[in-house]
């Protein structure tokens, strides 16, 4: 596989080969393309890994010069155009661990490990609130039980969006949504859905997930018994003051009710 499948014309896919990451950047293609991302999201990656390698060269520095304070560097240097790419930030990080993880630098070299569920999660806190435009208790409703669920589903190892399924999603809900009153288990469903959305909406899944949430019932009289103890029924009957046509008619009905089966 090679960058030519995702840019179209030479003079680009010659750019994106520049440098002293260019030499690496057809595999972390493929590695882009074994973890299901989208062809969109794995364009943002290339595109920001290919601007990381002219960087260094620019500055004469080889891919043994990258560590945690460099990276700091490029990213702070670049604000303006990391910034262009939601989630872009952590997407060295995951290049260069791509490389550790095939020998091609050492651990030195490598930027301090970032904990995937939190980069994840503060990108998307980061489209809630310039995307979405949300306030400040409703970024922490949605992230919080985000956070929750991909540290379930993944731990604190990598997180591969491709690999959710619908079963990961009604699980959540089943185990979580029971816990407490319905309208706190509508926040579950909520924020779930509207992450699912999210990564959706970011190319990271395919798949509707969102439309997998189970819904929860919120009706008015919810939280009422659904049926009396015989003694509540004779109790219930026995308040009806059948010496009026009022009462009686009351008696008759609820009597009728008693009866007959649902």
């Amino acid at each position: 596989m090679s960058t030519s499948t995702i840019f179209k014309f030479p003079r680009v896919i010659r750019q994106q080969h520049e440098g002293p990451l260019g030499f690496h950047i057809d595999a972390y293609e493929a590695l882009l393309r074994e973890h299901g991302y989208s062809r969109a999201s794995t364009y943002v990656h290339l595109h920001i890994v290919a601007d990381l390698s002219r960087w260094l060269k620019r500055r004469k520095l080889d891919v043994d010069d990258v560590d945690e304070r460099m990276m700091g560097h490029y990213l702070q240097s670049r604000r303006h155009f990391v910034d262009g790419y939601r989630g872009a930030s952590s997407i060295p990080t995951k290049f260069f661990g791509m490389l550790r993880d095939r020998g091609i630098i050492n651990h030195k070299s490598m930027p301090v490990a970032v904990d995937a569920c939190e980069v994840a999660i503060a990108n998307f806190k980061q489209y809630l609130s310039q995307e979405r435009g949300l306030s400040v208790s409703i970024q922490c409703n949605y992230t919080r039980f985000a956070h929750q669920f991909l540290r379930e589903r993944f731990g604190r190892g990598a997180v591969q969006f491709s690999t959710l399924s619908a079963t990961d999603v009604t699980e959540f809900v089943r185990r979580h949504a029971h816990k407490g009153s319905a309208r706190s288990a509508q926040r579950i469903v909520g924020s779930l859905r509207a992450f699912l959305r999210y990564l959706r909406y970011q190319g990271e899944i395919t798949t509707d997930l969102a439309a997998c949430v189970p819904r929860v019932a919120n009706w008015s009289y919810s939280t009422l018994p659904r049926f009396l103890q015989p003694g509540q029924v004779q109790k219930v009957l026995d308040h009806c003051d059948r010496r009026s046509a009022l009462g009686l008619r009351n008696y008759t009905m609820l009597l009728l009710l008693v009866s007959c089966p649902l």
